[in-house]
């Protein structure tokens, strides 16, 4: 996923086979204060609504991401991700990739052919477009944190399982893997919350320290909300906390 660390937050804010029922309803909305070491250096927001494309019920799910305060002065991010997925069974239609950070740019749109299996990305930027032959049920960057939170893994896992998926980033499919590491209680804005931990594994060597830099905390509960992210990268550390969310599709359990 080269360096897009904001693509990473997204997936995994937005990172737990659709069930009988979903962990969301249309109209959530969560906000996440990005931290880098001690510095508050941007917000992350992922909101889902009901829509249409093409005929179809979908939901339309929208991730910005901004830089504030000082930070803009050091390396100013302005990032918007969307995606389009089938309501019933979380496959993605379309997706939006439209990000300027720090100067690097990407300006591109992606139509997902799920009876070919086939990807139309079109590049705004480089004026042009090529297909890509994809394997079955493909996610996308922010298709995948939904699709993962309805997983039929994700009530029964097991301490050390994985739970995998296939993702397209980048122009490229990759295997996208997700490691259960247990039950802890956290601390959060809301009051202390009964959460999952997961460790996702990542690239090393371009902004991760190693495969297992990464760590996510989602609610055990039905919405599964994500709570927290920490990263270690090659040059200090990440974290992304949840400060803001609506419409959930059941109460947030909070213990005490």
């Amino acid at each position: 996923m080269k360096n897009n660390i904001l693509a990473i937050l997204f997936f995994l804010t937005t990172a737990l086979t659709f069930g009988q029922s979903s962990a969301f309803k249309s109209g959530e909305y969560f906000k996440f204060q990005v931290s880098y070491g001690f510095i508050n250096a941007g917000i992350a927001t992922l909101e889902l609504k009901e829509t249409t494309y093409n005929g179809k019920k979908v939901y339309h799910a929208k991730g910005d991401g901004y830089t504030t305060g000082l930070s803009k002065a050091f390396f100013k991010v302005k990032d918007d991700y969307q995606s389009y997925f089938d309501i019933n069974t979380g496959q993605p239609y379309r997706f939006i990739r439209k990000i300027n950070e720090g100067g690097y740019t990407k300006n591109q749109e992606g139509f997902v052919n799920n009876a070919n299996n086939t990807i139309l990305l079109k590049d705004y930027k480089a004026k042009s477009q090529k297909t890509y032959n994809v394997s079955d049920n493909i996610q996308d960057v922010i298709s995948a944190f939904y699709y993962l939170r309805n997983h039929d893994k994700i009530d029964n896992v097991k301490v050390g399982e994985t739970i995998q998926i296939d993702m397209f980033f980048d122009d490229e499919t990759f295997k996208f893997k997700l490691k259960f590491m247990g039950y802890e209680k956290i601390k959060t804005k809301f009051g202390t919350v009964n959460a999952m931990k997961f460790r996702p594994y990542v690239m090393s060597g371009r902004v991760f320290k190693e495969e297992e830099s990464l760590t996510l905390w989602v609610s055990n509960d039905e919405n599964k909300v994500p709570l927290k992210i920490q990263a270690s990268l090659l040059v200090g550390s990440l974290k992304a906390e949840l400060i803001q969310y609506k419409n959930l599709k059941t109460n947030l359990k909070v213990v005490k």
